[in-house]
């Protein structure tokens, strides 16, 4: 079938308001762009066929979880990603100014591509999201993933990683070839897993071509979509690994200011009585935003549960209480 017999089925299912028959011969318009190497024009019409929340959440869903096979590990036949879509606001990144400003950027290049492009210049693809747990990294890629209308694919290390020597190898072949043939972000949670240092003496031979095979694959990576790997352990990674990425994406403990947004989030849904959320913001130093949002969640429930309408500090303060003794035991166990 030809572009332009395409194209007048494209405007007869318009006619006719068949929905599924118009996005299934608008994205194979697309491909057909894809394959004549017209990656610019491709990814601006995917944006304009989805510009639209509503018919990307019941179109785009449909097709890309039900219709396009996913990957799947030879050994046990699980599925080695997930596709996820969001509806998020770049507003709701509550982080440090300087960090938000660098997610910021890394949008501003994907979303302008065809500009760069211009001056014979490529956006950023290749990220690395590091720090301590619960600072935002997952979250960050979920909002960048909405912003951009585009779904998130989340790499299943549970499923890549084979008793089968030489299978994790091809599992993750397996997921290079499947984000190639298409525009998403894709996310590699805990990339330490398979980007432990290959100097490690107590990693086996398997692990240290796993890491070979992934830097190959990093290196040859041509499509159009923007990886981002995440890992609160980067100090096991493997020094070649750094050299991979576009951009590193620090994610620190939030500051007093950071924590102050995060309580009025996360506390917003009840009504406050003589509760002063800067003298908590100061208390919690040390806290992750996952930390105060736990902790916050489990004061309204425990106001909620004792038939308060109301949070009163005795409530925050139980739930801080709890969590730091939780804390503490996650401490002593590191100690032992």
């Amino acid at each position: 079938m030809t572009n332009t017999d395409i194209l007048k089925k494209l405007f007869i299912a318009f006619a006719k308001d068949d929905k599924e028959e118009f996005y299934r011969l608008a994205e194979e318009y697309i491909e057909r762009e894809k394959k004549k190497k017209h990656n610019i024009v491709a990814k601006e019409l995917k944006e304009a066929l989805y510009s639209s929340k509503i018919s990307t959440k019941s179109i785009v869903g449909r097709n890309y979880k039900n219709n396009i096979p996913i990957p799947r590990d030879t050994e046990k036949g699980f599925p080695l990603v997930e596709i996820k879509e969001y509806e998020l606001d770049l507003d709701s990144l509550i982080l440090p100014e300087e960090t938000f400003q660098i997610l910021n950027q890394i949008i501003k290049e994907f979303r302008d591509a065809d500009i760069l492009a211009t001056y014979n210049l490529k956006p950023k693809n290749k990220i690395l999201f590091c720090g301590p747990p619960g600072t935002g990294k997952t979250y960050s890629a979920q909002v960048i993933s909405s912003v951009l209308n585009i779904p998130l694919i989340y790499v299943r290390f549970d499923s890549i990683i084979s008793s089968y020597l030489g299978e994790t190898a091809a599992n993750l072949r397996k997921v290079f070839d499947f984000i190639e043939n298409g525009t998403w972000v894709v996310l590699f949670d805990e990339v330490d897993i398979i980007g432990k240092n290959r100097d490690d003496h107590y990693e086996h031979g398997e692990i240290k071509r796993v890491v070979n095979n992934f830097l190959q694959m990093l290196d040859t990576f041509e499509g159009s979509s923007l990886i981002i790997a995440a890992t609160n352990h980067q100090h096991i990674l493997d020094p070649a690994i750094w050299r991979r990425f576009d951009e590193i994406v620090y994610f620190d403990l939030p500051g007093e200011s950071e924590r102050l947004k995060l309580f009025e989030l996360y506390l917003k849904p009840i009504k406050k009585n003589k509760i002063d959320l800067l003298e908590y913001a100061k208390k919690t130093e040390g806290f992750s935003p996952s930390d105060i949002k736990m902790a916050c969640i489990e004061a309204i429930k425990y106001a909620i549960l004792n038939d308060k309408d109301q949070l009163t500090p005795m409530e925050l303060d139980y739930a801080l209480s709890r969590f730091k003794e939780r804390m503490n035991i996650r401490n002593r166990g590191r100690k032992k």
